[in-house]
């Protein structure tokens, strides 16, 4: 799992959680529905201006949507966690 897939499901389940479509949380920060659809599709790798915009809207933080994604510096990668499956 890459970095960008794993903040595209930590995305879609703070979307969900806060219950609301992928076109509201566009309004509220400002971005268009098929951004909103390609970074919970991995298709994009987000800005921080992004990530700070989507927390805020999402009345989460930043880190929130970034559980899971680490630095390993000794390896020279990213550390990707899987999220845990839901309904368990």
């Amino acid at each position: 799992m890459s970095p960008q897939e794993r903040f595209a499901a930590n995305l879609r389940q703070a979307r969900s959680k806060a219950g609301i479509s992928q076109e509201e949380l566009g309004h509220r920060c400002d971005l268009h529905r098929t951004e909103i659809s390609l970074l919970e599709r991995a298709g994009r790798e987000p800005r921080l201006a992004t990530i700070v915009k989507l927390a805020g809207s999402l009345e989460t933080t930043p880190g929130e949507l970034c559980t899971g994604i680490a630095w390993s510096p000794s390896k020279r990668r990213f550390d990707v966690k899987r999220p845990p499956r839901s309904g368990n």
